[in-house]
């Protein structure tokens, strides 16, 4: 796999791992100091260890599950994603998600680890992977082998074997593969504990095409989200990872796989302690996915929702700002027919708790189409239970039509510093709402994002249609007490809450 060389502390994604030892030490005295030596050995201090004192015992049990992967990929295919070697993506580029994620950061060579183009018609690249059966199933990531014509897998004791790709997620970066003709490889489990941050771990995979490197760090943080992808919920590690390391395996000191790597952070396209494991239990749900069905389906619900923020907290009389807020229950979807509303916020799915709306879409997207999901609620200050049975997340996500823009000012609430119009009045707003017309640059709702052709379509929870209804939401909610004014927005392409402050 190629690794992309990055700009100043871009996030990119992996296709190799290295190596690192951990060893324990001792004194011994000489010379004048002697007697004192003498007298410390009569007298031994017990010393407590401090960690491992290697990893040999857990690399001799790991390493031979590990595999270098190296695919070939059709020119022209790669170049209609990367572009020539990878650089230089036009603006309408239409990759992948992480694609699309490292060709932002300003990857040089394109998502694929150690890429060698030979002139003509084929690109070769490499990364890693790990057999997770004795009949041959083993992961990799999928920018590993995306448009791979073949793809072969090199083993810890140097043979070399077909595989073919049995699945691949987009989404999460995941590809499952499978090298047929053999019952006994050797393979790896993955981790059901939940790991924790400080723990020892050690990452074994194919830096630079140095297959079986290995290195040891620890675990950072988790929940790390780099940008990529509405499912990000990376684990850091400071064990160095490099390019072709992409697919490979971090293990714990159990000999379990705790992640998949996918990415790093650096300055210069080495490692610099900070690289991103995909969690085992999101590898493990769609690998079961791939290897029973080929793809993966996720359950879907039909919202559009944004974070809670401390100031929409406030407005909304929330204790914290955790929850997902609803911008919109689109039409005939699970959400809608379950009554869900916008301003709705939605505190846990089946008992777990949501802290944002990636946690949301992590949930959702984890149970299976069909399924009925409980949704604890808070609605207008007062906390509700609502069942929703979920669909299958289609391919493409429908849009919100266009709100339009307006040419006519009307005067509206000057201490937000915008003029609005009433929706019906205004070519392609449509009947619901006011239309904001004019915004000063310098007010607050300037300050908060809103634009002129936004249309408000309610505040503080109330549907406001003209300007007199506007001004008296406003000052209803002022007297009220609150410092802050929630307005729902329908703009060029969504519906999104935003708090305003009104003091």
């Amino acid at each position: 796999m190629t690794e992309w060389t990055r700009k100043p502390l871009a996030a990119r994604r992996l296709a190799l791992l290295g190596s690192v030892a951990v060893l324990g030490a001792g004194l011994m005295f000489s010379g004048p100091m002697a007697p004192f030596a003498e007298h410390a050995i009569a007298a031994p201090v017990s010393v407590a260890q401090q960690g491992p004192t290697g990893f040999a015992d857990l690399i001799s049990k790991v390493k031979p599950a590990v595999i270098s992967v190296r695919v070939r990929v059709d020119q022209g295919a790669e170049q209609s994603a990367l572009g020539s070697d990878g650089e230089d993506l036009p603006p309408n580029f239409k990759g992948t998600p992480f694609e699309r994620f490292f060709h932002q950061y300003g990857f040089e060579n394109g998502p694929r680890g150690e890429m060698q183009q030979q002139r003509h018609q084929m690109v070769t690249g490499v990364g890693s992977g790990f057999f997770i059966s004795a009949d041959g199933y083993a992961v990799t990531n999928n920018h590993v082998v995306d448009h791979a014509k073949s793809v072969q897998v090199t083993t810890d004791d140097g043979k070399t074997y077909t595989a073919k790709v049995i699945g691949t997620d987009q989404k999460t970066d995941i590809a499952l593969i499978k090298v047929d003709g053999k019952s006994d490889f050797a393979y790896v489990n993955f981790e059901t504990d939940t790991p924790r941050v400080g723990d020892w771990v050690v990452a074994v995979g194919n830096p630079y095409g140095l297959g079986g490197t290995v290195t040891a760090g620890i675990i950072s943080a988790e929940g790390r989200d780099i940008g990529s992808g509405p499912y990000d919920n990376y684990i850091q590690i400071d064990a160095p990872i490099n390019k072709g390391n992409s697919g490979g395996p971090t293990f714990d000191t159990n000999g379990n796989v705790i992640g998949v790597n996918t990415a790093i952070y650096s300055p210069s396209g080495g490692s610099v302690g900070i690289g991103f494991d995909i969690p085992a239990s999101t590898v493990k749900m769609v690998v079961a996915q791939l290897r029973d069905k080929g793809v993966v389906t996720r359950g879907w619900l039909g919202v559009q929702v944004q974070p809670v923020t401390a100031g929409i907290a406030e407005s909304l009389g929330m204790k914290n700002g955790e929850g997902a807020l609803v911008d919109d229950a689109q039409a005939d979807t699970p959400a809608a027919k379950a009554g869900i509303q916008a301003g709705d916020v939605i505190t846990a799915v089946n008992g777990t708790a949501i802290k944002d709306s990636r946690g949301l879409a992590r949930e959702i997207s984890g149970m299976a189409p069909g399924s009925s999901a409980k949704l604890d609620i808070i609605r207008k200050g007062e906390a509700k239970t609502i069942n929703v049975t979920l669909a299958q997340m289609p391919d493409k996500m429908p849009k919100q039509a266009n709100a339009g823009e307006s040419d006519e000012a009307t005067p509206g609430t000057p201490r937000l510093g915008l003029s609005v119009a009433p929706a019906g009045d205004v070519a392609g707003a449509g009947n619901k709402g006011v239309v904001i017309t004019a915004v000063d640059p310098d007010g607050p709702a300037a300050e908060h994002g809103l634009q002129s052709g936004d249309v408000i379509l309610d505040v503080g929870g109330k549907s406001v249609g003209s300007v007199s209804e506007l001004r008296k939401a406003l000052s209803d909610a002022k007297s009220g007490g609150k410092h802050d004014v929630l307005m729902r927005i329908k703009s060029a392409d969504n519906t999104h809450f935003v708090a305003v402050p009104i003091g």
